[in-house]
């Protein structure tokens, strides 16, 4: 049986002395076998270890308790006098700020007021004078003119009274400053009532009988006051100076005189007729001044007669 062909190799040929000896094929270099890797030896897991339960505390015993707690109170309290210590600094501090504020306070207002005192910006420079109307406000200016220049708060208010004193016809005055520089004197002067007449003149006096002025002539519009002595200090002058005051202006201007040697006989003389009236006290004068408008009113054109108003409730007209 024969082999088939290709499978084996052919019988190796007898060597030739004589023949170059044939060059035998290069064999192919198989590629090297890298070594197979051995794979990594597992790292066994650690076993957990059994989980035990922590150990309970022992419990505290009762002195421990009361110690911690002293020392929980202990630490309470200084907590407590750090707050109060800082709150009694903060007010303390506002008191101090209040005290010094006040205290600088008041350092200026006594420099501005020395200031104001001394200063010459204050001065005085200009006097006026009002309420005038019998006077004139020009010389009452030049009697009180020998202050100016001087700060205000510096004026000699009884230099300036002695000043005005000279003029009898000022009842009252109040001063007024203003500044920069400036003076007012309000001016009061004094109502006359009527006249007093002495030796050969007449004296114009007010209800306080201070004489007003002296005229060698009655005073026209006023009325002749007639009293014991001429004693404008008596009770006569002061309850005849009385009922004129109680009189309405327009029936005043009849009076032509008052007489009085009394409190309480007091007795009036209308002008342009020859009608008086008996007046009697000066008590409820206002009241006797309505009751005589009313009389004189009906009988003002009777002629000659006496209005007695003494008594108000029984007032009649008693024609001469």
């Amino acid at each position: 049986m024969k082999r088939p062909e290709g499978f084996d190799a052919p019988a190796p040929a007898a060597p030739d002395s004589t023949r170059t000896p044939a060059r035998a094929p290069r064999q192919k270099q198989a590629p090297p076998v890298e070594p197979a890797k051995r794979p990594a030896p597992k790292t066994p897991k650690p076993k957990p270890e059994p989980t035990q339960k922590p150990a309970r505390p022992p419990r505290p015993s009762s002195d421990r308790l009361a110690a911690s707690e002293l020392r929980a109170a202990e630490r309470a309290r200084r907590r407590h006098d750090r707050r109060e210590l800082k709150r009694f600094t903060r007010r303390a501090r506002q008191r101090r700020v209040a005290w010094v504020a006040g205290i600088g306070a008041v350092a200026m207002l006594v420099l501005l007021s020395l200031g104001a005192v001394y200063s010459p910006l204050l001065a005085l420079r200009e006097i006026r004078v009002d309420g005038t109307s019998r006077l004139d406000a020009a010389q009452l200016v030049d009697a009180v003119d020998g202050q100016l220049e001087v700060p205000l708060a510096l004026l000699d208010e009884s230099r300036i009274r002695e000043e005005l004193g000279e003029f009898t016809l000022i009842r009252s005055y109040t001063t007024e400053l203003l500044p920069p520089g400036t003076l007012i004197i309000h001016i009061v002067e004094r109502t006359p009532i009527g006249t007093i007449a002495r030796g050969s003149g007449f004296d114009l006096v007010d209800p306080a009988g201070v004489v007003i002025t002296s005229t060698p002539e009655r005073t026209p519009g006023m009325p002749l006051i007639a009293v014991a002595g001429d004693d404008v200090g008596s009770t006569a002058f002061r309850s005849a100076a009385e009922v004129l005051l109680a009189l309405p202006p327009d029936f005043l201007a009849q009076v032509d005189e008052v007489t009085a040697s009394t409190r309480d006989d007091v007795t009036l003389v209308l002008s342009g007729s020859n009608q008086r009236v008996e007046w009697g006290s000066a008590e409820g004068s206002d009241h006797k001044a309505r009751v005589l408008a009313a009389l004189v009113a009906i009988h003002g054109g009777s002629g000659p007669g006496l209005y007695d108003v003494s008594a108000p409730g029984t007032a009649v007209f008693r024609a001469d």
